[in-house]
């Protein structure tokens, strides 16, 4: 996790995600400090509101787009890592779970900066902000609070976002990213349904009820979460129950 360059950090994954992820369950103890994770001098991390809208109809605007969703990919390749480094004491395949979520994310992320490559651009050459990590700082307490927040609030937001994506690249005509964002949209579902499986592990633990328990934690931390529109069907298939998508049903108006 803590390694700067991202090709040297997608190896070390690579590397790790061929190792026996169970033996990280043998690990006992408080959970660690918070490191800040590795990251290469550029992009520069800006506040959201500080980056430029761009359309589609450039090449440098479609660029942006490959650019800010590649910092996404990147940024999941911490989480992953993280989930699995941060938590200690858990079941031998929460550890597989997120290593293997962590392999899938450094795949998206090289095929994005091939992408970028080929539009005539580098992972780097635009700004980017840091959501995604002030995320896992403030859900690093509690591992139920992060599987609840982190994979069902910040992955689902793909989940989401992706298919008016791929509507408008398709009608920029740019067929090779939306064969990229096509494959990322599919294999986002089963990381979503992993932060599901986990989520709802460690509610009956404690004797929580999972249906109650999602949209409490999206209120204190989360402001309610991001504004609809959903992507119902493969939230659906990512293991949210009925009574959360009501929820999101009702506070997106109806």
């Amino acid at each position: 996790m803590m390694a700067v360059d991202p090709a040297d950090k997608c190896r070390r994954v690579d590397e790790l995600a061929a190792e026996d992820a169970g033996m990280l369950a043998d690990e006992t103890g408080e959970s660690p400090a918070i490191p800040v994770p590795g990251q290469p001098s550029r992009p520069l991390l800006v506040h959201p509101a500080k980056l430029p809208r761009r359309g589609l109809g450039t090449v440098e605007g479609r660029a942006a787009l490959v650019h800010a969703i590649a910092h996404i990919e990147f940024n999941a390749i911490n989480l992953g890592l993280d989930a699995a480094w941060r938590f200690t004491g858990m079941p031998p395949d929460f550890y597989r779970d997120w290593l293997r979520v962590a392999a899938d994310e450094t795949r998206h992320f090289r095929l994005l900066n091939e992408r970028l490559g080929e539009l005539g651009f580098a992972y780097g050459d635009f700004d980017a902000h840091n959501g995604l990590w002030e995320a896992a700082v403030k859900t690093a307490h509690d591992v139920l609070v992060r599987m609840a927040l982190v994979p069902r609030v910040l992955e689902a937001r793909g989940l989401d976002v992706t298919p008016g994506m791929i509507k408008r690249l398709t009608g920029a005509g740019d067929r090779e990213t939306v064969a990229i964002l096509e494959i990322i949209l599919e294999e986002e579902v089963p990381h979503v349904a992993i932060g599901t499986r986990w989520f709802r592990h460690y509610c009956e633990q404690r004797g929580e009820d999972p249906d109650a328990l999602f949209p409490h934690l999206l209120e204190t931390y989360m402001n309610g979460g991001p504004p609809g529109p959903y992507n119902f069907p493969d939230r659906r298939r990512a293991g949210f129950a009925e009574p959360e998508l009501d929820y999101l049903r009702a506070r997106d108006g109806g």
